[in-house]
């Protein structure tokens, strides 16, 4: 698949910089055009692989922004992105839509210029285009606050409610308690760039390869098409892929444990439906899946997928199951990603929207209390003395 991808926010900002890293260490092209946008200036200056002409600064002329960012006010952040859309507009002219099979926008769903800008460029991006246009967000750990899962029940909606698919990903499965926050948000950024770019990047290689079982752009908007979340499995066994007389004799011999090959493709894709997936759910309340095998051409099995394949379709109890090969002369792991599409059974989700209503419920209440505290600060008690105006 070729990808036009914009990272809204630093999150997303810093999502699309990993991509970008990995499919340059792994040999892909996925990502065909790339851009950030941000509401703070300091941000636009961290991701490592973004061209600079490619980094976007918008609300530098906003009341409540002025280049700083937004606060965490999704409200503005959303305001904001209306208010510059011209400016995003330009920079979209530089895509070359037709180069390019979808679009995905990429956000943290817990701040502020993620959550609210995110929405506002996906809704330019499908009036502007007609091919797919697919969010990937993060949702906020219960440790972050009400504020963020405010933000993140609020954002969610607009971003399911306007994308052809949104993939989730759940901060709370995946933090590490014996990381600092910078460490633990470094290692599940790339953790998330390499389920995304091993999935959406099957079927691109930088030279002529062929897949016994391929696997291309039509497979995955197929499976994507559902209007729901998504959710990523994904594992990784290492391989041999060294050019030794061992390697080469087997090859010219043609000598290969298909059984034994067969068995580890099997148990890779369990362990990735069983595994931590990007947003814990239930398998079986996907409507579609896919899978995608990545590694040494010799260590692709036919037998081994489609003994898998018929293992999700009963894991997910349905026949829309889609499987093929990504064959990577110089990998030297063999990895299994599995797209669980349109999950319905997600119980991180509705805590999100629990601590939510909470959240809302506490602010109001606070507001009003303020409101009279303040009242009766600077009001003398008897009523005597009237303000100015």
């Amino acid at each position: 698949m070729k990808l036009g991808v914009i990272g809204v926010g630093n999150a997303g900002s810093k999502i699309v910089d990993k991509m970008v890293e990995f499919e340059s260490l792994t040999n892909r092209k996925l990502c065909r055009h790339v851009m950030v946008i941000n509401t703070a200036r300091t941000d636009l200056t961290k991701p490592d692989h973004i061209p600079e002409d490619r980094r976007i600064l918008i609300g530098d002329t906003h009341q409540k922004a002025k280049g700083h960012g937004v606060g965490g006010d999704v409200d503005v952040g959303a305001e904001v992105a209306k208010n510059d859309m011209d400016e995003i507009r330009r920079a979209f002219d530089d895509v070359d839509i037709h180069e390019v099979d979808a679009i995905l926008v990429c956000a943290s769903l817990g701040g502020g210029t993620g959550s609210g800008a995110g929405p506002v460029v996906i809704n330019e991006l499908q009036k502007m285009y007609d091919e797919p246009v697919y969010g990937l967000g993060v949702l906020p750990g219960k440790y972050e606050g009400g504020r963020p899962a405010l933000n993140a029940a609020r954002s969610l909606q607009s971003f399911v409610n306007n994308t052809d698919n949104f993939i989730a990903f759940d901060n709370d499965a995946w933090r590490s308690k014996d990381q600092t926050v910078g460490e633990g948000y470094e290692g599940m950024n790339r953790e998330l760039a390499t389920r995304i770019v091993t999935l959406l990047g099957a079927g691109e290689y930088d030279e002529p390869t062929i897949a016994e079982n391929a696997m291309d752009s039509s497979d995955i908007i197929r499976t994507l098409d559902t209007d729901g979340i998504s959710s990523i499995g994904y594992a990784s066994t290492s391989v041999d892929n060294s050019d030794g007389f061992m390697k080469r004799f087997r090859e010219d011999h043609e000598i290969e444990d298909s059984s034994n090959s067969a068995a580890k493709i099997n148990g890779l894709v369990r362990r990735a439906v069983n595994s931590r997936l990007t947003l814990p759910c239930e398998p079986s309340s996907a409507d579609r899946a896919l899978i995608v095998l990545s590694g040494p051409p010799s260590e692709l099995s036919r037998k081994g997928l489609e003994s898998a394949r018929e293992w999700i379709e009963n894991e997910v109890d349905t026949v829309e199951v889609l499987a093929g090969d990504d064959p990577r002369e110089n990998a030297n792991a063999l990895s299994a990603v599995v797209l669980l599409s349109n999950v319905t059974q997600t119980p991180r989700i509705e805590a999100i929207q629990e601590q939510a209503v909470a959240a809302q419920e506490k602010i109001a209440e606070q507001e009003a209390v303020r409101e009279e505290e303040i009242a009766d600060l600077i009001t003398d008690k008897d009523g005597k003395i009237d303000p100015v105006i």
